[in-house]
């Protein structure tokens, strides 16, 4: 399915939001939802990234499409750093990277009719005008399963799963090659999700698209992704193909999280044990030093209080950072 070409390279990816207090609005510490997060998609590909609420997956995902203007680090798309492009330098990019966002009904403007909604993309970057406008907004929604009649209506006329199409239509718009689907069926009922994601295998495979899967739902991420990368507290702690981080996890998170997802036979569900984590979630602010996840892991050693530990290649692609590797 990838190309092997990379088309998103993420070094070291800094988020940190300032938290300021006093009346000289002074900056007291500092919220780190993404500390030096790295990865690489190539063309074609699909990367999961999964972890606990709160736990920086959406922040890094808006990072590196530069809703939110990044701390440090590089975002590389297709061999450029658009970290320190600016707002001017960005248009052209903007028109390649889209996003799909968690709860469709509040990225939608209720104001705008669907087509408006779907075609206001298309105006900004003067791509086409007229009938052929017109044409291209009726065929995106009829690839997403709505109507060409569905274009007069407005949001609130439309179910949760259909106003999630809508926002996918309005992402494919500007023929992007990266889309970033953040959480995209989260808000959607169970017999719901698996039709739009399935609807998004098809039309990456019809429009040659690269994805950034952001999900909770580690056993949907499985089924969609070419590679998972597992985020816990604004770091990555382990990234490997899709088989291979299901077959053998390696960081004791990781771990804990799959023994989590359900089964549905009751035979092996039986003979599963359950990881449950112990001790509370630190704070993003200021984290303390060492491995973020210390305080919950029953493989704890001293060297994980002192030193972080690096994201290491331990073979064949796989990525843990672990001190007990």
């Amino acid at each position: 399915m990838g190309e092997n070409k990379k088309l998103i390279e993420i070094n070291n990816l800094k988020k940190y939001f300032p938290i300021k207090k006093g009346i000289l609005n002074k900056t007291t510490s500092l919220v780190k939802a993404v500390d030096s997060v790295s990865f690489t998609i190539n063309k074609g590909e699909t990367l999961g990234l999964v972890g606990e609420s709160g736990c920086g997956k959406t922040t890094c995902g808006r990072t590196i499409i530069k809703l939110y203007e990044p701390t440090d680090g590089q975002i590389i798309y297709d061999g450029v750093d658009i970290a320190k492009l600016s707002n001017k330098e960005m248009v052209p990019y903007r028109k390649k990277m889209q996003m799909i966002f968690q709860d469709p009904y509040a990225s939608l403007d209720s104001r705008m009719t669907v087509g408006d909604i779907v075609g206001e993309a298309i105006d900004i970057h003067k791509l086409m005008s007229g009938k052929e406008r017109s044409e291209r907004i009726h065929y995106l929604l009829e690839r997403v399963g709505l109507n060409s009649e569905h274009a007069n209506r407005y949001p609130h006329e439309f179910s949760g799963g259909q106003r999630q199409r809508i926002g996918i239509a309005r992402a494919l718009a500007v023929q992007p090659e990266f889309i970033i689907c953040d959480e995209p069926i989260s808000a959607l009922d169970v017999s719901i999700q698996a039709q739009v994601v399935n609807m998004l295998e098809d039309l990456q495979s019809d429009f040659g698209l690269t994805y950034l899967f952001i999900a909770h739902d580690l056993s949907m991420v499985k089924h969609i992704s070419n590679k998972v990368g597992v985020m816990y507290l604004g770091v990555m702690m382990e990234v490997a193909e899709s088989n291979e981080l299901y077959t053998h996890p390696m960081h004791p998170y990781t771990q804990a999280l799959l023994s989590a997802i359900p089964v549905p036979d009751p035979k092996i569900t039986r003979g599963k044990k359950r990881i449950v984590l112990e001790g509370e979630i630190p704070s993003p602010i200021d984290p303390p030093p060492g491995c973020r996840f210390k305080g919950r892991c029953k493989f704890a050693k001293p060297i994980c209080s002192e030193i972080t530990p690096e994201l290491k290649d331990i073979g064949s692609g796989h990525f843990v950072a672990c001190h007990l590797y």
